[in-house]
């Protein structure tokens, strides 16, 4: 992680991480992950050394404190570190490159004198084709600040029915 200081702010940016795995070669992407992508846990060849993507996934998720855009695929990704397969290593090259499209995008603590209250929550409906779990984000700005992120995992079957599953997942954070 690399800090830019300007005049009145401080800016968290990935130009390093770019740097250290050296993907200048490889093409920007708009997403970090495909929208028809499945991953698998034993589909495609595995990895001759793991470390590698145990290394790249790894500053990843040290980089979704920073950036809540990535932290779906970057907790997809984590779930695949014991052996990963080709696919997962690809999906991990693929948000470097996502990366890449705008890499001083994260977060900018400022002198903002309006202290703006946000809350964003996301759900995705059982996904995960292995697990089937309903996987919950929720993330608090303060003056464009992130101040609070949380992830929940749960089992499908107690997400339904969706409207006191809505009231469930609020009164939980």
């Amino acid at each position: 992680m690399e800090i830019l200081r300007e005049a009145r702010d401080i800016i968290i940016c990935t130009l390093d991480l770019l740097k250290e795995f050296d993907v200048s070669v490889f093409p920007c992407v708009s997403s970090p992950l495909e929208s028809s992508s499945k991953l698998y846990a034993d589909e495609g060849p595995l990895i001759q050394d793991p470390t590698i993507y145990r290394h790249r996934v790894g500053k990843l998720n040290y980089l979704i404190h920073t950036r809540p855009d990535l932290s779906f695929v970057v907790l997809k990704l984590i779930q695949y570190i014991q052996s990963p397969r080709l696919s997962h290593f690809s999906a991990a090259l693929r948000v470097l490159r996502y990366l890449r499209s705008d890499p001083c995008q994260g977060i900018i603590l400022n002198t903002n004198p309006t202290l703006d209250l946000l809350a964003f929550c996301d759900a995705d409906w059982a996904s995960c084709l292995e697990t089937r779990r309903f996987v919950s984000d929720f993330y608090i700005t303060l003056g464009g600040s992130l101040i609070y992120w949380n992830r929940r995992n749960k089992p499908l079957y107690l997400c339904l029915p969706l409207r006191r599953n809505i009231a469930h997942a609020w009164r939980s954070y």
